[in-house]
């Protein structure tokens, strides 16, 4: 379409591209576009109670935007009901002006949380008042862009921004490099980065940036309220009503400095779900049980230099110097997701602030066994000592010593559990043993001589029912194999083996035992299918399929199950176009067999859907389906890529910033005479805050032609037409100059 424009135009449009084309090092002094980006992204989260007499507020914490939409990532913690905070109103505040303490603006409710990994999403949903806010109304708001964690490294520099305070003071920075990755079963080598920055405890859900200005981290903590301790908290709100704010009021937890970082590659799942708008269930899964009366306990620790699966490859009191892995493994029970508990780690008596997990949220479930610890890093020889502290008290402790050479003796490790097949072999999958009469393991040894004494004990729901002594006749080196045949046969259920060596533990490991046997795996989980119906009660009876059209309203799937006892760990896990958007992993907590269990999808947009059913971490089943076109719409999963424009707009005569300015980005499908402040016409605005300076919230995409309008009263109006920034340059930082009129 052809379009006349006036000259006045014209010239602001030949002034605005020079500006616009010069180099990165044109840019205003002191000015880093990725951090000014990351500034006006953070939000202030207050989460508050409802009462008569108004809100009162339960805990505080700073999120970051993710998406123009109003997508919000923070951390559990804060948002999410507990014993510590009580709450039902999430009230979002905004930084208008990075100079100023955040506004608050809006009210925001969940869209996605795992309690474990104490990360949440939280979507804007209404305006302060309480009114809802339609689709499409929300303004266009400032958001980062996520980067990648897996490929941080130790002594990478890393920026972490958020609030300093209880809202009262202005978006801030630190700064710290990464110290540590620590492992946990949830997430692997990379569960933590530790930084030596000293975080302050309102930022806990914050962001932490890469040198890219890439979200790639969310800084947590778990303060500990309620337990006694002297943990960091402020009055904000009379809660007993007596007319004062003290100490005899609710006192808000924010926690001390942080130094633990929780990676966002552990979170993609939550997002990508939150973002798309997918809100998988589980239907037939009964609710989770009350936490339990028993208090929390911690057992039977030792350590391990390597670890298999989850599970320890062996089990040593010692390393040689130049160590470079090292894990803690631990029984536990009676934990819940409130559970805060903490690793303090000395050497020669000094604490290593290096491999200590401060105050967190535990991640794991009710019971079982866990492992924390570290690999690729050098463990300095000392005296190690690791005590492990629950809600806030000592649960136990035990020590290691790292140096000195290796010590010859014998040894046992990476335990495989399986069955044999009709030539003898060993088959399975080392953690999943279907219902049968005999269970087998086979293990490695090495350095074994000859006469040594060494036992076999096995275990079945925690109580001994098979043991071996013996003397090692073997060769020194090599694998062995050893069986247990209960009486009555193989019950389902969790299992354990444990290895001795005159002795002292050298290996163990669990191991599950349901199903019927299989080829290759056992069969636990059968019949496994999609429909589509209206209801839950109207499914049972609809034809499975594997397409599905456009219009459905709900994608059920179904299977049966056989010998699978209460407890034992499984997962669900959704995917839509080769990406996990839901993964839940409990308890067992149904019935040994049944039928027809029942998950959730509704609204699902077109794409190609698959779900996995696991079974201690190992895929048993899958089966796949298709809606409509079979695939989301290509920009679903991308990340926003494009340019980011910032600058000052400055009086033309007295070069002072001036503020209020309003700048608005139009269509390239609008000129700018055509303008009339129709929202399918905006596609960003920004004011200028009171020294001039401005911000656009959103990248601009690469090689699209922009318009511009800046209004600003006494001043005389510009607009210009058919400016773009090209790949090749991610930044401009601008001065434009405004003559009176």
């Amino acid at each position: 379409m052809a379009r006349q424009l006036p000259s006045c135009f014209l010239r602001f449009c030949s002034l605005l591209i020079a500006l616009l084309l010069l180099p990165p090092a044109a840019a205003q002094p002191g000015v880093d576009p990725n951090l000014e980006v990351a500034k006006r992204a953070t939000v202030f989260i207050y989460y508050a109670k409802t009462s008569e007499d108004g809100l009162a507020i339960s805990c505080v914490s700073t999120g970051t935007l993710i998406s123009a939409n109003g997508l919000i990532i923070t951390n559990a913690g804060g948002v999410v009901p507990s014993r510590q905070c009580d709450g039902d109103t999430l009230i979002v505040s905004l930084s208008v002006d990075l100079d100023e303490p955040p506004i608050p603006k809006y009210r925001a409710e969940i869209a996605n949380a795992d309690l474990g990994l104490d990360i949440a999403l939280v979507r804007i949903s209404r305006e302060l008042d309480g009114r809802l806010i339609a689709r499409g109304e929300l303004p266009v708001l400032p958001f980062v862009e996520i980067g990648n964690s897996d490929a941080v490294t130790i002594d990478d520099n890393l920026t972490f921004v958020g609030y300093p305070d209880i809202g009262n003071d202005p978006v801030a920075i630190t700064r710290g490099t990464v110290t540590a990755f620590l492992a946990e079963p949830l997430g692997g080598s990379r569960s933590w980065f530790k930084t030596r920055a000293e975080i302050p405890g309102t930022m806990a859900g914050g962001g932490a940036y890469n040198s890219s200005g890439q979200l790639i981290g969310i800084p947590t903590n778990a303060p500990l309220t309620g337990f006694g301790s002297s943990t960091n908290c402020r009055y904000l709100d009379d809660t007993n009503r007596d007319g004062l704010v003290n100490s005899s009021d609710f006192c808000v937890p924010v926690g001390d400095f942080i130094s633990t970082i929780r990676p966002l590659g552990l979170a993609q799942s939550l997002i990508r779900g939150a973002r798309l708008g997918l809100d998988a269930h589980l239907i037939s899964s009964e609710s989770v049980a009350a936490a339990p009366m028993s208090p929390p306990r911690i057992s039977r620790l030792f350590f391990a230099p390597s670890i298999q699966g989850a599970m320890p490859a062996t089990v040593v009191g010692s390393l040689p110097a130049n160590a470079r892995s090292l894990y803690l493994f631990f029984d536990y029970d009676n934990m819940t997701p409130e559970t805060v508990y903490e690793l303090r780690v000395t050497r020669d008596g000094i604490p290593d602030r290096v491999f200590s997990l401060p105050a967190v949220r535990w991640s794991g479930a009710e019971q079982g066994m866990w492992h924390i610890g570290a690999r690729e890093q050098a463990w300095a020889n000392g005296a190690y000592e690791f005590t492990l502290l629950i809600d806030g008290a000592s649960a136990g402790s035990q020590q290691i010593l790292v140096g000195g050479g290796a010590n010859g003796q014998g040894q046992f490790s990476d335990i495989v559990f399986g069955t044999l097949d009709q030539s003898g072999n060993l088959i399975g999958n080392g953690t999943i043993v279907p219902i049968g009469n005999l269970a087998y393991a086979r293990f490695l040894h090495a350095n074994m001589r000859a006469g040594t004494p060494w036992t076999a004990i096995w275990y079945f729901r925690g109580s001994e029912f098979a043991r071996t002594a013996d003397t090692w006749s073997d060769d020194s080196h090599g694998s062995k194999v050893i069986s247990v045949g209960p009486t009555g046969g193989l019950l389902p259920g969790q299992y354990r083996l444990e290895l001795y060596i005159d002795g002292s533990l050298s290996a163990t490991s669990d191991f599950f035992v349901a199903g019927s046997q299989g080829a290759p795996l056992p069969r636990v989980f059968t019949n496994l299918r999609f429909a589509s119906a209206d209801t839950p009660g109207d499914v049972l009876s609809a034809s499975p399929a594997a397409s599905f059209p456009s219009s459905i309203s709900n994608l059920y799937a179904l299977f049966d199950w056989q010998r699978i006892e209460l407890g034992t760990p499984w997962t669900l896990r959704w995917l839509v176009d080769e990406q996990v958007f839901f993964q839940q992993s409990n308890r067992w907590s149904l019935t040994n067999s049944g039928t027809d269990f029942l998950a959730a999808l509704p609204d699902p947009p077109d794409g190609s859907y698959e779900l996995q059913l696991l079974v201690n971490n190992l895929l048993l089943v899958d089966i796949s389906a298709t809606i409509g076109i079979g695939q989301l719409p290509i920009d679903r999963f991308a990340q926003f890529d494009g340019a980011i424009l910032s600058g000052r707009v400055i009086d033309a005569a007295t070069k002072r910033g001036i503020p209020n300015i309003t700048i608005v980005l139009i269509s390239e499908d609008y000129a700018a005479s055509e303008f009339e402040w129709k929202r399918e016409q905006v596609v960003d605005l920004v004011t200028s805050d009171r020294n001039g300076v401005f911000q656009f919230a959103r990248p601009l995409a690469f090689d699209t032609p922009y318009s511009v309008v800046i209004e600003a009263d006494g001043y005389i109006p510009h607009a210009a037409d058919g400016f773009s920034f090209e790949s090749t340059q991610p930044s401009a930082n601008i001065t434009i100059e405004m003559v009176r009129g």
